[in-house]
């Protein structure tokens, strides 16, 4: 379950009606979970306990033609999903990461590719605009934004001043929704933590002679 309460939708802000509406049509998405592409849906029952919140991070979606007449982006939508896609994995959110796997296939990423990702370094697959997008994705999450000359300039080489400055903030943007999910438990992203001791096992338990670098069994 999320760590945060979910809002039910007869306690939903009119600005957020329109949303449970589209993606839930007339169930209580607390009671009854579940959108059309198979997540539960608590993204939108969190978000919405600010709806200036929610207002906010929709927006972004807007700009791609999201619950929107059209796409106001600029950006090829293309080099924008490799963008976000590439930043979800990095981060680590399998919510995000799952999203735009989908959202990366219908906006005409070759499958081969979305496929590739993960291990895009070791394979040659892409374009050199292509690569330079990865280099510089990983190196606004991995480096936290230290992005060397070298990068940079392979980016600029093939980007404009403004698709850049986009393709910045989308990515940062969904490396925001991959940690929140992560730290709220949101969606696929409602997991236990996986980095922790794992006891030894009762007929195994070691002693203390750590003689030599080595572990003996107690006797």
């Amino acid at each position: 379950m999320p760590r945060l309460r979910q809002v039910r939708r007869q306690d939903a802000a009119p600005e957020v009606l329109r949303y449970y509406d589209a993606l839930f049509g007339e169930r209580d998405p607390v009671e009854e979970p579940g959108t059309a592409t198979g997540t539960p849906g608590n993204w939108w029952t969190v978000f919405a306990l600010r709806p200036y919140v929610f207002k906010h991070a929709t927006s972004h979606f807007g700009m791609f033609g999201m619950f929107a007449s059209e796409s106001v982006s600029e950006l090829d939508p293309v080099i924008r999903e490799l963008g976000i896609l590439r930043a979800a994995f990095a981060a680590g959110s399998q919510f995000v990461y799952s999203q735009h796997c989908k959202a990366g296939r219908r906006n005409g990423l070759a499958e081969e590719k979305i496929e590739a990702v993960p291990h895009w370094n070791v394979v040659d697959l892409w374009t050199p605009l292509e690569r330079a997008v990865l280099a510089y994705t990983d190196a606004l999450i991995y480096d936290r934004g230290r992005i060397s000359d070298g990068v940079f300039d392979a980016l600029h080489a093939e980007m404009s001043d403004e698709d850049i400055l986009e393709l910045t903030y989308h990515i940062c943007g969904y490396n925001t929704h991959a940690m929140m999910c992560k730290a709220l438990r949101l969606e696929f992203d409602d997991v236990p933590e996986r980095i922790r001791e794992v006891p030894v096992p009762k007929d195994g338990e070691l002693g203390s002679d750590w003689a030599g670098g080595a572990w003996s069994k107690k006797s």
